[in-house]
């Protein structure tokens, strides 16, 4: 059973605003990356999967209960933290743990113990007296404490610095390695890159593109730069698999596709004094993705 499966479900607001018709499978013990520009339609996407907002059309199940009818078991298995972490400032870390383990029927905050020690978490501090970043490493701790089947995190990073940041990353590989899911919303393209196999890239609420993250950097050129002893006697811009070339009297930059053996063969002749092949990140991948987008489509959509 897939942790997340969704036929055509869709949140509209009014015609072509919201969630477009989602066709998505999130295979158990995956970390998914789920990526887009802000206003492209992720937390729509996500707060529909949690039963937040009613779908318009469609079918969604998460971890085998339907989105919307069964919404409260769905709770009960997936740990959640919004985009914008909301919690009462009066209350402590370690009174939330303590009241999320009573709804839980007396589950252990042992866990919940370790993941805030390893955030550096103050749990006896007010939540009024904290930080944008503290109140983060709260919502990570709630939402990791009772190692849920399906982590669905919206942002997950938001405020930390990178030492904490990286802490996070290894808490979700370690999620990943018991066996659990992770459903990633993040527009830190490196991080996704980092722990993510898959990855679905959304744009003005339509899904437009799910694949492996490997396979979607290959199909990206790769950036080469040259650096010559002597001018080269090649046109280099007429290569086959070169592209969007530049010289600059002995330097050289373009994109290159393919292996590299056929760029090596045509520069055997050449005194080269430097040479790099660049492979493209998912970043490119998503700049790629969006310079497709006509100009007249580049607009507000929703979150």
């Amino acid at each position: 059973m897939n942790a997340i499966e969704t036929t055509e479900l869709s949140k509209l607001y009014a015609p072509g605003v919201g969630l477009a018709p989602l066709n998505l499978s999130v295979a158990a013990g995956e970390i998914f990356g789920f990526i887009g520009p802000n206003g492209a339609g992720k937390t729509t996407a996500i707060r529909t999967l949690m039963g937040f907002l009613r779908p318009t059309g469609g079918r969604g199940r998460v971890l085998g209960h339907d989105v919307w009818s069964e919404r409260v078991a769905v709770h009960r298995r997936v740990g959640y933290l919004p985009g914008e972490v909301q919690l009462g400032r009066d209350h402590s870390a370690r009174e939330l743990m303590g009241r999320s383990c009573r709804l839980r029927g007396g589950a252990s905050a042992e866990y919940g113990l370790d993941v805030a020690r390893r955030l550096e978490l103050r749990l006896d501090a007010r939540l009024g007296t904290l930080s944008k970043g503290n109140r983060q490493k709260v919502g990570l701790t709630l939402a990791l404490m009772h190692r849920p089947e399906l982590l669905v995190l919206d942002e997950p990073t938001d405020g930390l610095d990178p030492l904490v940041q990286d802490t996070v990353l290894g808490l979700l590989r370690e999620a990943q390695g018991e066996g659990r899911t992770v459903f990633l919303s993040s527009h830190v393209l490196s991080e996704i890159e980092r722990v993510a196999g898959r990855v679905g890239i959304i744009r003005r609420g339509e899904l437009i593109r799910v694949e492996g993250i490997e396979a979607l950097k290959a199909s990206l050129p790769q950036q080469v730069t040259l650096q010559f002893a002597r001018p080269p006697s090649i046109d280099l811009t007429a290569l086959n698999g070169m592209s969007g070339g530049v010289a600059d009297g002995l330097s050289f930059r373009g994109q290159w596709r393919g292996g590299p053996d056929p760029l090596i063969r045509a520069l055997a002749g050449e005194s080269l004094t430097a040479l790099s092949l660049t492979p493209s990140t998912l970043e490119d991948a998503f700049m790629d993705e969006y310079r497709s987008e006509p100009a007249h489509l580049e607009t507000a959509h929703v979150a």
